[in-house]
């Protein structure tokens, strides 16, 4: 049984540790999963649909949400990606003190360098998944080609996926 406040309180403190975008899918992935809240396949279609999804990036948590505890989860989901960027307004406004610490520039690269650490472990975690074979592994190193190159939509990335799935595994 899911703790609503709990749940939350993760969601918030994976949103409180991140810069945006997916880098809160590493604590997520990793505090869902350990309680057995959520699996893989709920990651990877709020993934998907937060991508084809038209406004920020970071809006695939409330799709989390959904997918591991229904409409509250989604609410408790929104609640939690908002009030970080509230919290954010208040140091804004106190920004002239904090800019003149030497310290600040040194510890937002280690905050960014050590979010770049976590991504690599969650997605090294998911590709040495028993449900990814060598398909699985042909399907990602395309997606990833074909997103270092930015001559294509994330969205047509994500269709060329689909298309060349259903014709490797049927």
């Amino acid at each position: 049984m899911i703790n609503p406040l709990l749940y939350t309180l993760l969601f918030l403190k994976a949103s409180l540790f991140s810069t945006g975008g997916f880098s809160n899918l590493p604590s997520l992935h990793q505090d869902l999963l350990a309680r057995r809240w959520a699996n893989e396949v709920d990651f990877s279609q709020s993934i998907a649909i937060g991508q084809i999804s038209p406004g920020p990036n970071g809006l695939w948590v409330i799709c989390l949400g959904y997918f591991t505890y229904g409409v509250l989860g989604a609410c408790c989901a929104l609640l939690a990606i908002t009030v970080p960027p509230l919290l954010v307004l208040v140091v804004a406004r106190s920004y002239r003190y904090i800019e003149r610490w030497p310290r600040s520039q040194g510890i937002m690269r280690g905050v960014s360098v050590a979010v770049i650490g976590l991504l690599l472990t969650v997605i090294w975690t998911i590709l040495h998944q028993p449900i990814v074979d060598w398909k699985g592994w042909l399907i990602a190193m395309g997606a990833f080609g074909l997103a270092l190159s930015r001559k294509l939509n994330v969205v047509m990335i994500l269709a060329l996926g689909g298309l060349v799935g259903y014709f490797l595994y049927r």
